[in-house]
C-alpha cells in the first residue's frame, strides 16, 4: 500500500510544479511534456497498484487456511531503505521552497570561460558560465550550420536587442563571432554582479539560463563598461544599451565580448527571471 501513496505523491508533486509555474526553474520548457507525462505515469501506476493491492488482499484472505509466509529480514531492511529514500525526496520536494538562483551562487562557485568541465565530456551535466555553449549536443558540421543560420537571424539588427526568448542565442552567436558583432548597438537587460578583478565602472550583467534542464544551467552575459562610476550591488536589475566590443579580461587571460554602455536604466526584478535556449 505504501507504494500506492509514494506514486500519488510523485504524481501530485510534479501536478503541483506544472500549476505553480515552478516547474520552469528545473527544465526547458520545451520538454515540459516530458514532466507532464512522468505525472501522468506516475498517477496510471498508482491505480494499478492500489487494483493490485485489492486484488492480493482478496486472495490471501481465501488462502490464509494454507498458512503464512514471512518476509526475510534482508528485503524487510531494503524496503525500509528505498522507502524512506522516496519519501524524504517527496517531503523535501513538497515542504521546501523552490530557490531562485543569483549572484550568490556566482560568488560561491565563480565563473569560467568558456565552461566548468567537473562533469567530463557529458554536456547533460556541466554548468555553464559566461557564455553558452551548446556544440556539445551537435556533430560539429551540423552545429556550425545552426550557428551560420542563427548569426543571420540577428547579424542585421541595429541595435541589437535581446529578449528573454533569445537570449541564450544572441549570446553564443556573439560569443562565437565577436569580430563580426563589434561596433554594432545592442540592448539587453541582466541583474548586476560585481567582480574583483574589474575596474570601478566595469561590471558584469548576467542572466541564469537553462539549455535543457538545471543540471547544465549557467550564468550568461557579458561585460559592460558603464559610462560613470557606480555603486550598484550584486542582483541588481539594469537595462542598458551601447556598443559591443572586446576587452582582455586578465583572470580569463583572453579578450572577451564587452558593451561600452551609453545608457541605462534601472529596473524592477522580471517575473521570470530564467532564460532558455530555443532552436
Amino acid at each position: 500500500m505504501f507504494r500506492v501513496f509514494i506514486l500519488f505523491g510523485f504524481g501530485f508533486y510534479l501536478m503541483q510544479l506544472h500549476i505553480s509555474g515552478d516547474i520552469s526553474k528545473y527544465i526547458n520548457m520545451k520538454y515540459s511534456y516530458l514532466s507532464f507525462s512522468a505525472m501522468i505515469a506516475a498517477f496510471l501506476l498508482a491505480l494499478v497498484q492500489l487494483i493490485m493491492v485489492f486484488r492480493d488482499e482478496d486472495i490471501g484472505a481465501k488462502t490464509e487456511h494454507l498458512g503464512h509466509t514471512h518476509e526475510g529480514e534482508n528485503t524487510i531492511w531494503k524496503k525500509i531503505l528505498v522507502y524512506g529514500l522516496l519519501s524524504y525526496a517527496l517531503l523535501a520536494g513538497f515542504m521546501f521552497p523552490v530557490a531562485t538562483l543569483d549572484s550568490t551562487i556566482v560568488s560561491a562557485k565563480g565563473f569560467h570561460f568558456p565552461k566548468n568541465n567537473e562533469a567530463g565530456d557529458d554536456p547533460y551535466a556541466q554548468n555553464q558560465f559566461l557564455r553558452p555553449d551548446t556544440s556539445g549536443y551537435f556533430g560539429q558540421s551540423d552545429y556550425e550550420k545552426m550557428m551560420e543560420k542563427e548569426k543571420a537571424e540577428i547579424i542585421n539588427q541595429n541595435p541589437i536587442k535581446v529578449t528573454d526568448s533569445n537570449y541564450l542565442m544572441t549570446m553564443e552567436i556573439i560569443y562565437n563571432y565577436p569580430g563580426e558583432f563589434t561596433g554594432k548597438q545592442i540592448e539587453f537587460t541582466g541583474f548586476v554582479y560585481n567582480d574583483d578583478v574589474t575596474k570601478e565602472n566595469n561590471l558584469f550583467l548576467f542572466r541564469f539560463g537553462i539549455i535543457h534542464c538545471v543540471a547544465d544551467s549557467g550564468v550568461f552575459g557579458m561585460l559592460v563598461q558603464m559610462p560613470e562610476k557606480t555603486n550598484y550591488p550584486n542582483d541588481t536589475w539594469l537595462s542598458v544599451k551601447g556598443t559591443i566590443g572586446q576587452e582582455y579580461y586578465a583572470p580569463f587571460k583572453m579578450t572577451i565580448p564587452s558593451v561600452k554602455v551609453e545608457s541605462y536604466k534601472e529596473i524592477g526584478k522580471p517575473k521570470s527571471v530564467y532564460v532558455y535556449r530555443k532552436y
